[in-house]
């Protein structure tokens, strides 16, 4: 299931055209390195059921025992849904996995699937029982309301997304340092441009990046000591995953957490 969305951008010097990371079954993050099983806790596996068997296509945090974020990008299709927690290898039953269907999907109202540049790319959903915490299944932290980090602020992506730009698939889960870039870099004419809003976060823009299959997974960046899921992984360019001076987009979580609050309570 290949679903590329991508929106015509006319600023200066020909700007690539976002392409969103969700993607078919097993794709992976582009460059990094194999996570070490379940040291990204909070990471899971959105999944849609398509001929009696379900399939990998986004990637997501979770944030309450019975909520999970994700890109609205990922849900903004009807479809069956179910969350994999605790999951590392999407080919192999490890024993670690916690398997949940999806009872509501809320996606933020602003939301325009004709126009990513305009932001607002999350969701939530419900999961109809809540997880078991344990070692394997940890709650994500998010910042706090309006938090923006700093350029270089060193943030992980993780991920199932493709290791390259239509590139080989791997089935476990991958990790991969994208430090952040500021908004006053990122928007420059040569980077993103007007693109990239205030509500969203830059990391990376060299040989390491997201991809498809990514989209709705967390930037883990390290603040004070511990990692806190400052972003949504929303999309990438055009012209190729690692593309130098596209760093991967992110919704900034900490623009949205009135909004996530009024949805979780």
């Amino acid at each position: 299931m290949l679903r590329i969305l991508l929106l015509s951008v006319l600023v200066a010097l020909a700007l690539a055209e976002p392409r969103y990371l969700e993607e078919a079954p097993e794709e992976r993050v582009v460059g990094g390195e194999v996570a070490q099983p379940n040291s990204w806790p909070w990471q899971i596996s959105l999944q849609y059921l398509s001929g009696g068997s379900y399939y990998h296509t986004c990637g997501g945090s979770l944030i309450r025992a019975n909520w999970v974020m994700t890109a609205a990008h990922c849900v903004d299709t009807s479809r069956t849904w179910r969350v994999v927690l605790g999951d590392h290898n999407l080919n192999t039953n490890e024993g670690r996995e916690q398997y949940m269907s999806v009872s509501n999907v809320y996606i933020h109202p602003n939301w325009n699937s004709n126009n990513v540049a305009s932001g607002y790319d999350i969701a939530l959903l419900r999961l109809s029982s809540s997880a078991t915490l344990n070692s394997y299944v940890k709650l994500a932290t998010l910042p706090p309301s309006g938090q923006v980090l700093p350029h270089n602020n060193p943030c992980y992506i993780t991920g199932w997304g493709r290791t390259s730009t239509g590139g080989s698939l791997s089935a476990q889960l991958k990790q991969a340092y994208l430090p952040v870039v500021d908004y006053s870099t990122c928007t420059r004419s040569d980077w993103w441009g007007s693109t990239v809003k205030n509500t969203m976060v830059c990391a990376g823009g060299g040989v390491d990046s997201g991809c498809n299959g990514d989209s709705g997974g967390p930037l883990n960046c390290q603040v004070s000591g511990q990692y806190v899921v400052h972003g949504v992984t929303s999309f990438v360019s055009s012209l190729g995953c690692n593309t130098t001076k596209k760093p991967t987009v992110f919704t900034r979580v900490s623009a949205y957490s009135s909004w996530i609050s009024g949805i979780i309570g």
